[in-house]
């Protein structure tokens, strides 16, 4: 992944279930222009959905493609449904919360819970929800090989295993 929307695995149940999270900081200059000051109105940096389904979307992938232990290259093939109900802002964390439905040799179908907390409430709410398909592109019907160069599970997607203890899930 040469972009990571997830900070930290904070759970994770064998080839069922994985929690990540992301902490929304200031820092990151995607929320520079999301929305910055116009029209007299002062700056509301949001993190965008986009980004939100994203992260969900790394959490899931990790999780399916611990099954195999990262041995198949795991693809999102499609958003079956994204709801997002709220904000996200500066100083707020984001939990992807992900569930294996269905695992096959062909790829995953997932669903998944966004939560967020801030500073004051510290309590996890939760403002949507995610539900993806995953495809296993290496058993994809065209026949079509892909290389292993710029592939998803690079080495910060192993920085963030190892931190969670996980490493030895890629060792595959």
């Amino acid at each position: 992944m040469r972009w990571m929307w997830i900070d930290q695995i904070v759970a994770y149940e064998a080839d069922r279930r994985l929690v990540a999270v992301k902490c929304v900081s200031l820092a990151e200059e995607h929320l520079h222009d999301h929305f910055d000051a116009a029209g007299g109105l002062p700056a509301m940096p949001i993190m965008p959905a986009s980004l939100m389904i994203e992260g969900m979307a790394q959490t899931a992938g990790i999780l399916v493609g611990s099954v195999n232990r990262f041995r198949e290259k795991v693809i999102l093939a499609k958003v079956v449904r994204a709801e997002l109900d709220a904000d996200v802002t500066p100083g707020m964390n984001i939990q992807y919360d992900a569930t294996i439905e269905r695992m096959d040799t062909l790829g995953a179908s997932t669903t998944g819970i966004v939560r967020v907390t801030t500073p004051v409430s510290g309590a996890w709410a939760e403002i949507g929800r995610v539900d993806l398909m995953f495809s296993h592109i290496d058993r994809n019907l065209a026949g079509i090989e892909f290389p292993e160069e710029n592939f998803v599970f690079s080495d910060n997607f192993r920085t963030i295993l190892r931190t969670a203890g996980l490493e030895t899930l890629a060792d595959g």
